[in-house]
């Protein structure tokens, strides 16, 4: 175990000593296939896309001057031939332009398998090809705008960043040279970053021209950023107020050349230390491999219960997980700070236990919500890991979309679709954003749990517990519709297994189902619980555990079997509701709460005899048990109070907070 350890440590030492810092992943922005649809390619055709492409990844690693091809003929009136070119960032190494053309190689094969002409922009490079000569033709379609979430607080600023970048693009083009970068002197404090650059297929005067055409464009689409940006085929340009862009040991501007591969000399002492680097990242990961493997074996030979997952292997700085096929993106460490104006407060979306939520934007347009995982948290690891695991395999219009993940200096940030109206109790449990959930809102909220809770317990390919449904738990999209969050404490169940046991008991006070509040023990009943107390908080506006410290002095749960009993319980709705409710729903969604919240666990209902009884008008419901004795506890911490996505995780329990949001 000791030397283990010490054989691991020492290469993470010496990873981190040789690893360059500025090393990145290539990242997709946008892809463009003009598929034929008059008469299918001729296989001839289809064969000289593939060659093209093969050059492109061939020519990208040998440092040759050349970056476009056209392969096939024009004999007999048949034209199969094929042209194209790419063109990598002229900022960045040749070895990385080399990693870009082959990643865009890769994906322009598997997304336009029948394109006469396709286009693919990756932050660091372009590659295109088509059946038309494009070679030295201004080519400004398709283009994309790049806009960062920061606004500009004076319309000046926007001018003055405009007459910077045109200057640029004057002394660029007058030097005859086909990119350039530049950072600028924005006042006694502040810099502001440049850069402009051409395809390597344009001469001086089209890129000029081509240049001119873009900046133009800024103002009508971006003029109300401090970040702004637009790319096309032929040429781009980028102003920002980060630095993004790699200064090299030369003068910005001073090459020519629009590929690295034309700037980057190739000597011995670089190649060595790639080839070094190289060598001990393949033996630390093999290290990490066999420690993982050793330490497993171990946990199972002495009978420990452990969450079946795959490890997750470091490579350089990506997370890779062999489980994930290869299906979830990274996102670049750099892309994340600019998107959300570096986790500044103003982009702050909530705070929790196992760190803070931020929105953002990423630079093809799409709002993100970036979970930042607290690097104090002590169960936030396993909660990352369990995240990636489930929610990538795991599709359902009523869970949420995990768009990529983040693990990079000492960072794990996993990125989120954005959800437009934040979480359920959010709006649940303050008076004032009652006005958007009227009773079909609340009704299509709890209909939408269900067939979400019932995808995970039987229709997934994994069988899942949640472990942790609660109103902040459920997140709510731009028309309302619920989508289940936050799957770090879930567990999966194997196929005929029932029950399980645990003796770290992790959730919430007041959803915890009482077997697996005061045993440890969790089946789909546990969540079948959870979910009942929300049904009868989404009706009645109330927080269980809040309740209970209200002037009845009861949790929510038995306060509403006791109004039950005397055939009360439409009285207690929310007064927001009296105009909108229909009082046999009502009443159907509170009987179906107090089924799911008996005491025992064998006389819940499944998730899919719920979804059945609240879809039905005329299905008998038996009549419900007693429930389970369920209460809150209080929570004095003044940061529990947040604007949205909140999760007040602590160690091994989640306490509901009873400070009004």
């Amino acid at each position: 175990m000791s030397i283990m350890r010490f054989l691991l440590s020492f290469m993470l030492l010496l990873l981190f000593l040789f690893t360059p810092t500025n090393s990145q992943t290539p990242i997709s922005l946008n892809t463009f296939c003009n598929n034929s649809t008059k008469k299918p390619l001729t296989t001839s055709y289809k064969t000289n896309v593939n060659k093209v492409l093969q050059w492109m990844n061939t020519i990208s690693s040998t440092g040759q001057e050349s970056n476009l091809t056209s392969i096939g003929s024009n004999k007999n009136d048949h034209n199969d031939t094929v042209y194209g070119n790419y063109d990598c960032r002229g900022d960045i190494p040749a070895h990385f332009c080399n990693f870009c053309v082959n990643s865009a190689v890769k994906e322009i094969s598997q997304t336009c398998t029948n394109g006469t002409s396709a286009i693919i922009f990756y932050d660091m490079c372009i590659l295109r090809y088509s059946n038309k000569n494009f070679f030295g033709k201004i080519n400004l379609s398709p283009s994309f705008n790049l806009t960062g979430p920061k606004k500009i607080k004076d319309s000046r600023d926007f001018a003055k960043a405009e007459g910077l970048m045109k200057d640029l693009i004057r002394k660029t083009t007058d030097a005859n040279r086909m990119w350039a970068t530049s950072v600028f002197d924005w006042s006694d404090t502040e810099k502001r970053y440049g850069l402009v650059q051409c395809a390597g297929d344009l001469d001086n005067n089209g890129c000029k021209e081509c240049l001119k055409e873009l900046i133009d464009r800024v103002a009508e689409c971006c003029g109300t950023s401090v970040m702004w940006g637009i790319v096309a085929p032929s040429c781009g340009v980028r102003f920002d107020d980060k630095m993004f862009f790699q200064v090299s040991s030369e003068q910005p501007g001073s090459s020519s050349s629009p590929n690295p591969a034309k700037q980057e000399g190739s000597s011995n002492k670089k190649t060595l230390t790639i080839i070094l680097v190289s060598v001990l990242m393949a033996v630390a990961l093999l290290i990490c491999c066999v420690f993982y493997s050793w330490r497993r074996n171990n946990r199972l030979s002495q009978g420990e219960s452990t969450l079946s997952t795959t490890p997750l292997a470091f490579h350089g700085h990506v997370l890779r997980d062999d489980s994930l096929n290869g299906d979830l993106p990274i996102i670049p460490l750099i892309v994340l700070q600019q998107s959300t104006d570096y986790f500044s407060e103003s982009t702050k979306l909530g705070q929790g236990g196992f760190g803070s939520v931020y929105k953002g934007t990423l630079p093809d347009g799409t709002e993100i919500a970036a979970k930042r995982l607290s690097e104090t948290s002590g169960q936030g690891l396993e909660e990352f890991k369990n995240e990636v695991i489930f929610i990538a395999k795991l599709q359902h219009r009523n869970l949420v979309k995990l768009l990529g993940c983040c693990f990079e200096q000492n960072e794990k940030i996993l990125v989120y679709e954005y959800m437009q109206n934040s979480s359920l109790d959010f709006h649940l449990f303050n008076s004032g954003n009652h006005d958007k959930l009227d009773w079909s809102v609340r009704l299509n909220i709890i209909n939408g749990i269900a067939r979400g809770l019932l995808y995970l317990h039987e229709d997934s390919r994994l069988r899942v517990i949640h472990r942790d449904m609660k109103a902040s738990n459920v997140l709510l999209d731009d028309e309302m519709n619920p989508k289940i969050s936050d799957f770090g404490l879930a567990r999966r169940f194997e196929k005929g297994q029932s029950q399980t046991e645990t003796k770290r008991v992790m959730g919430t006070y007041g959803y915890m189902a009482p077997e697996y509040a005061m045993a440890g023990l969790f089946s789909v009943k546990s969540d079948v619980f959870s979910f009942g107390v929300l049904i009868l908080e989404i009706v009645y506006g109330k927080r269980n555990g809040e309740f209970f410290l209200s002037e009845h002095r009861q949790t929510l749960l038995l306060y509403t079997w006791k109004l039950w009993g005397e055939g009360k319980s439409w009285e207690f709705v929310d007064p927001i509701q009296r105009k909108s409710y229909i009082e046999s729903e009502v009443m159907k969604c509170v009987h179906i709460g107090l089924l799911c919240v008996q005491e025992d666990a064998a006389d819940r209902p499944t998730m899919s005899t719920i979804v059945l009884m609240l879809g039905s008008d005329t299905m008998v419901l038996p009549k419900p048990k007693k429930p389970a004795f369920s209460v809150g506890r209080m929570f004095n911490d003044e940061d529990s109070t947040s604007k949205s996505y909140t999760d007040n995780s602590v160690n091994e329990l989640t306490i509901t907070s009873f400070i009004p949001r």
